[in-house]
């Protein structure tokens, strides 16, 4: 048994224990071991709880990403079994697998109750949430994957409980991807994490976030009037008004075919208003007078009517068209560079034509036609014809060079000018689509609570990068979603880091204290030691000293330091 050091010792090593420093008390203030216990019955021939297993899996996610064989060797490298009370032979990837089992039956459980742990500790609420969809590639057979029963919203929680994601391709993708969804609550300082679910097979828009929100409605204690925040792929009539049904109101981008007609018929009367967002660099810009470009929204609100698909009721609704000047650039640009691009090369097909090689055919052509032109908008701007070569159209050509043949069809395209300038009109337009009473949501706060939107793609970003293994191998779909939601935990942790340092952030510190990440706060700790010594009666253990930054970030997060976790885990050295 290891005990707090007090007297010379034979033998001294010294341990790194890294980000652990800030890990360990992180994941003890959110209660992730007591949380855990509670929702997982104990098994009595474990000498470790669940909980105590799975913090220390959590805690190697969020320091350095490893697959369950190497947690072992992990833990013995950085001193887990001082700061955790487990040794590191008790932690080899059967227990890990055993424990993942155990927390897949009761996942979203857990996975609310720690949710409302870190709205405690950050001081947000659920009033405003921000959804969208993500994936994370796997590796391996997974035969035993299957589809998951259709069943009724209401009892999904219940069925979900037995049935894991089914695992399969993705599209136009040779990897095998789970399909998940992530709802955030979002403000000024980032996102926090409050809600994950994973998909059966492809589906992540319009069924995804239908799934996400029901499990959110029976695990969470949703506020009236939330606002749920969404992109394109999921934005449609039976979205709200499921929302509507339930209190609820949804803000989320419209395909622009669905409401192009809508802003045809009201752009001669829309009230264009500038809108008060901008970007943080846009902001910066400004406030130093730069000569960069200046870049702004307006926005215009058009009412508007849907109708629920399943009650065949219509319920009222607001458009916002929304235009970017820097969007609008980039539409011309983009439209510029795929003309361009499409006059070349129907003109080099054009020469292709006179050339006449055996292998062009009139086919083949209209399938190198097809490539070009693809699915860009600017394909619409073209016309195009195969014209046969009439007797005496052919007679007049000069004799085809060896090895060729002679020509049999033209080419013959224009472009539509006046469709270009139609076009144009549109540049840099968008729409969004919401039911929030205009009463409490103006247009301009909708705008800005939108732009938000992007904070998610963070969050993506954290999951897919330093908090996961890619690609992730485990032998059974139950697994894998367990892990995938005990890496929404580590992702929960690691924004919650972050969210306390900055609300604790003085008023006039330096932007980028005011800006710091998890990454670069535990980055601060990479070097941070425990000192084991050899004693005759055992080892004795104390943490060595901590640099004026790191003493500084334990206290303005109100952790407690390595000398305080040792001193509670350890006994102190038996008396001579």
């Amino acid at each position: 048994m290891p005990f707090l050091a007090t007297t010379a010792p034979r033998d001294v090593a010294v341990v790194n224990f890294a980000a652990l420093a800030v890990l360990v008390p992180l994941l003890q203030k959110l209660n992730v071991v007591g949380i855990i216990d509670r929702h997982i019955p104990a098994d009595p021939q474990a000498e470790f709880s669940h909980g105590a297993v799975l913090s220390v899996l959590l805690a190697a996610r969020l320091h350095r990403p490893a697959a369950l064989v190497n947690v072992a060797a992990w833990a013995a490298e950085h001193g887990v079994e001082y700061l955790c009370n487990i040794p590191p032979e008790k932690l080899n990837d059967d227990r890990l697998a055993r424990s993942l089992d155990a927390f897949f039956e009761h996942r979203h459980e857990i996975l609310a109750e720690i949710t409302y742990e870190v709205l405690r500790l950050t001081n947000l609420d659920l009033k405003r949430c921000h959804f969208d969809p993500t994936h994370l590639v796997l590796y391996g057979a997974y035969d035993d994957s299957e589809p998951r029963p259709q069943t009724p919203l209401d009892k999904l929680a219940a069925q979900l409980k037995d049935s894991p994601a089914h695992i399969t391709r993705g599209y136009q993708s040779k990897y095998k991807l789970l399909q998940l969804g992530v709802t955030c609550v979002v403000d000024d300082l980032g996102p926090v994490p409050v809600a994950c679910h994973l998909y059966d097979g492809n589906r992540n828009g319009h069924s995804g976030i239908k799934e996400q929100y029901e499990l959110m409605r029976q695990a969470l204690r949703l506020p009236d009037n939330l606002l749920l925040v969404s992109d394109r792929g999921t934005c449609s009539a039976e979205h709200l008004a499921t929302l509507l049904r339930h209190g609820h109101h949804g803000l989320c981008a419209g395909q622009w075919q669905d409401y192009r007609d809508i802003y045809q018929q009201h752009a001669a009367e829309l009230n264009w208003q500038p809108a008060s967002y901008l970007s943080r660099e846009q902001q910066r810009r400004r406030e130093t007078n730069s000569t960069l470009p200046l870049e702004e929204y307006r926005l215009a609100v058009v009412n508007h009517r849907l109708v629920d698909p399943a009650t065949k009721t219509p319920f009222d609704c607001r458009l916002l068209f929304v235009h970017s000047s820097a969007a609008a650039q980039e539409s011309k640009k983009r439209r510029d560079k795929n003309v361009a691009k499409i006059r070349a090369g129907l003109e080099a097909i054009q020469a292709k034509l006179v050339k006449a090689h055996t292998s062009t055919t009139a086919e083949s052509v209209s399938r190198q036609i097809g490539k070009l032109l693809g699915k860009t908008s600017a394909a619409s701007l073209f016309r195009w014809e195969l014209i046969p070569l009439s007797d005496a159209e052919r007679s007049a050509l000069p004799p085809p060079a060896k090895g060729r043949r002679q020509q049999t069809h033209r080419l013959a395209f224009s472009f539509d000018q006046a469709a270009a300038e139609a076009d144009a009109r549109h540049d840099g337009i968008y729409a969004l689509v919401t039911t929030a009473p205009p009463a409490t949501w103006s247009g301009d706060a909708l705008l800005t609570e939108y732009k938000r939107q992007t904070y998610v793609e963070r969050a993506h970003h954290e999951l897919k990068t330093p908090l996961a293994v890619t690609p992730i191998f485990l032998k059974t779909p139950r697994r894998v979603e367990a892990l995938v939601s005990l890496l929404f935990l580590a992702l929960q942790a690691n924004m919650t880091l972050e969210r306390l340092y900055r609300q604790t952030a003085p008023l006039n510190a330096q932007p980028q204290q005011r800006r710091m990440t998890a990454e670069k706060i535990l980055r601060t700790f990479d070097v941070c030691g425990l000192i084991v010594e050899d004693h005759p009666y055992g080892e004795c253990v104390h943490a060595a000293a901590l640099t004026s930054e790191q003493r500084s970030i334990l206290s303005q997060l109100s952790l407690p330091t390595p000398t305080q976790i040792l001193r509670n885990n350890l006994d102190p050295p038996p008396v001579p």
